[in-house]
């Protein structure tokens, strides 16, 4: 998949639309006090097994690429989420 360096899209900050710098971003972990997470810990906390049987199959093929993005006028930096891709480069 390519991708342009610089875009013209929508700022919330400045509330219009300003050209972007496009970074590649990283994937961060969620949060642990998520109500899915804690009600994890908690069915799987205590004597028992593993409450759900494994899925079977390997998996997803390809990662997903995060993208970040920077205003140019405010400075404002954000993080989206785009298609899954196998190999990933920025157009010139």
């Amino acid at each position: 998949m390519k991708k342009p360096r610089k875009i013209k899209d929508y700022c919330p900050s400045c509330d219009t639309h300003t050209e972007m710098e496009i970074t590649k971003g990283k994937n961060r972990p969620g949060s642990e006090l998520r109500k899915g997470q804690r009600r994890f810990r908690r069915v799987t906390s205590g004597y028992g097994g593993f409450p759900w049987s494994k899925p079977s199959g390997a998996g997803k093929p390809v990662k997903r690429v995060y993208l970040k993005y920077t205003c140019t006028e405010c400075g404002k930096t954000w993080q989206k989420k785009c298609q899954r891709a196998g190999r990933f480069e920025f157009e010139e």
